[in-house]
């Protein structure tokens, strides 16, 4: 009987000395997690600044450029029109084509032989042209006719302008390798209209080439910023 509880007194101590053994190892994963968060959460606020650094980089690339293209551009006789937030060169059709007509005007061929070595000398040779991506024409046209018709004939006019460009037949032969690497040609129908001053629909206005500029992860980018915002 003495024997007996002994045995039971003997197992309620070492059951006794168990828990503060165990406790003392929860603790200690405890507090090895709470590092890690404390080394994660470190590290990444690094991660966030460098982001915040690289973005604001890009950004003030924007800025820049489009600075530029304002002193290249703002006072040209070339009636080109430029988009403060975009930095899009935006010029009527009919500088370049006849109405309802895809084939670029001799005097189409003067503008661009003037306006593109100029425009590309910004872009291209300004220490932006690791920052940018594509270099995009992009045509327009009006509400008149089906979606499908306009979208045909906005296409053509901006391969024009991107075929001649790229012809043998263009004085500045030397814009022509760095443009191949970057350039995009788009058709956008009559999907962005513009208006008037007084807010109505414009078809003289809707007609027009753009030439636009992407930075490298631009979308990304600007998404990361609203997120850290």
């Amino acid at each position: 009987m003495i024997n007996k509880y002994k045995r039971l007194f003997r197992g309620e101590e070492d059951e006794s000395h168990f828990w503060p053994s165990f406790t003392d190892l929860l603790t200690a994963i405890l507090l090895c997690f709470v590092l890690i968060f404390i080394i994660m959460m470190v590290i990444k606020s690094f991660q966030i600044e460098e982001m915040k650094r690289t973005i604001d980089q890009i950004m003030g690339v924007r800025v820049n450029l489009i600075e530029e293209l304002n002193e290249e551009f703002g006072n040209s006789d070339l009636g080109v029109e430029i988009d403060e937030n975009t930095g899009a060169l935006i010029f009527n059709t009919d500088i370049l084509f006849e109405f309802d007509d895809a084939a670029l005007k001799p005097e189409g061929y003067s503008f661009l032989d003037e306006f593109v070595p100029t425009y590309l000398e910004v872009l291209l040779e300004g220490g932006y042209e690791e920052y940018i991506s594509e270099i995009i024409v992009e045509g327009h046209a009006d509400n008149v006719g089906s979606y499908l018709y306009n979208m045909n004939l906005s296409q053509e006019r901006a391969f024009s302008v991107a075929e001649y460009i790229l012809s043998e037949r263009f004085p500045d032969r030397s814009v022509q390798e760095p443009l191949i690497e970057k350039l995009t040609v788009n058709g956008r129908s009559y999907t962005d209209g513009r208006t008037d001053e007084a807010g109505n629909y414009s078809p003289d206005d809707s007609r027009r080439v753009e030439f636009k500029f992407r930075l490298k992860d631009q979308e990304i980018l600007e998404a990361t910023r609203e997120l850290l915002n």
